[in-house]
């Protein structure tokens, strides 16, 4: 059988190369895209890639400066995306048309070509040169491990933009007889935890915060709004209200595909391969949120679900039972552990934020989940952002001291 691993590599790229892969980023999203609302319009939706092939690849070559295999692996990420939506219709899930707008690309061996210190990418206008930006050579990372390694063979990569740095992340893959797929499904599993909330609408294990303070200002924008035409009673009125929910409505996707894309992003940049969520099923009677921040919780979910499907991440929930009142640290579990925002640990006095607090849990439980499934003993932990914990809740440092620290950073227990 195949172990397959991904490798993230940081490229330097100058800024007239950086203009070429923009552009060239720019029209992948396009075609997919195109070709996506292409497999929408009839009375089925279409998921053949022979059929989308024949329909819109002539479209795509004329609109696009595209190569044909970046047309082709549009075509194909768009095939995929309409299939996973199909399928969630078969199990009885919502799921809508999907829309790709995380800046990516997808290369293969005739797009790219990987050299020992460099890789040369198709673009749009040619052909651009990157350099690799690499750790030290005698850390053991995944670059040594895998994309050098003899071992292993190197498939194609996708490259994405985050953070204001074009990452490439290079698959490689070898032949394997002893591994079971129980195990390679667990192998090398980071997670990044999620805990949604009302004042913050999502925090990450990383120690990353979106607040939930523009969501509910505009939210009591609109209301105000609906409330004063409503007082009219007017036709007039009435129609200005439905356009008013309408434009409440476009700028709440517009935050929440932001969030959802920088979510991403964070699981990208800390190398996880699991991004995991509390069940939202009873989040209302949980957190004390209202019918719009319900609703923003399942459409920050339903975004992030399919933009981690295209970077190869799956995402999961994970019972919510005690995530907020459970020390990360210690495991201790009791309701006077949180005040408000603030966590203190009644057993040991861990003290921390209470919504990063519980995204550690949330990461923990599908970690411990994932290895009871499994059998256990695979190499996992939740990603903090600096260093990890394992599935027993020990704190790991991490092994490149510059490691980026912030106000929820984590340290050794004393």
């Amino acid at each position: 059988m195949e172990k397959r691993r991904t490798v993230p590599v940081k490229l330097d790229v100058d800024s007239d190369d950086d203009a070429l892969l923009r552009d060239t980023v720019d029209e992948f999203l396009w075609a997919a895209n195109y070709v996506t609302r292409h497999a929408f319009k009839g009375e089925y939706v279409t998921t053949s890639k022979t059929t989308l092939h024949d329909d819109t690849y002539e479209d795509v070559r004329d609109e696009t400066r595209l190569h044909s295999n970046h047309v082709q692996a549009a075509r194909n990420k768009a095939a995929e995306a309409c299939k996973s939506v199909v399928e969630k219709w078969k199990q009885g899930k919502q799921a809508s048309m999907p829309h790709f707008t995380s800046p990516h690309l997808v290369y293969d061996h005739r797009t790219a070509t990987f050299h020992g210190d460099y890789v040369s990418l198709a673009t749009v206008d040619g052909r651009i040169e990157a350099d690799y930006v690499l750790p030290d050579e005698e850390r053991d990372t995944p670059h040594a491990e895998y994309f050098f390694s003899d071992e292993y063979e190197t498939t194609g990569a996708e490259l994405h933009y985050t953070n204001g740095n074009w990452m490439l992340h290079i698959h490689c893959k070898k032949e394997v007889e002893s591994v079971t797929p129980e195990q390679d499904a667990t192998e090398n599993r980071t997670v990044l935890g999620v805990d949604l909330g009302v004042n913050n609408l999502a925090v990450a294990s990383t120690g990353t915060f979106w607040t939930g303070a523009e969501f509910d200002h505009w939210r009591r924008e609109y209301e105000k709004r609906r409330g004063d035409l409503q007082e009219h009673g007017t036709r007039w009125a009435h129609e200005n209200m439905q356009a008013v929910g309408r434009k409440e409505e476009g700028r709440f996707k517009q935050t929440l595909h932001r969030i959802s894309n920088e979510l991403v992003a964070e699981a990208l940049e800390h190398g996880c391969s699991v991004i995991a969520f509390e069940d939202l099923t009873d989040i209302r009677e949980r957190t004390g949120a209202s019918w719009g921040h319900k609703w923003a919780f399942n459409r920050l979910y339903e975004y992030v679900e399919y933009k981690a499907e295209e970077c190869g991440i799956d995402v999961k929930q994970v019972d919510p039972e005690n995530t907020s009142r459970r020390c990360s640290q210690c495991g201790f579990t009791h309701p006077d552990n949180r005040k408000s925002e603030s966590f203190e640990c009644l057993k040991c006095g861990y003290e921390n934020h209470a919504d990063y607090n519980a995204a550690k849990n949330i990461g923990l439980r599908y970690l411990r989940r994932s290895q009871t499934d499994s059998g256990g003993g695979a190499p996992v932990g939740v990603r903090l952002n600096s260093g990890m914990l394992n599935a027993n809740g020990e704190y790991e440092p991490p092994a490149d001291e510059s490691v980026r620290a912030g106000v929820h950073a984590e340290s050794p227990p004393l």
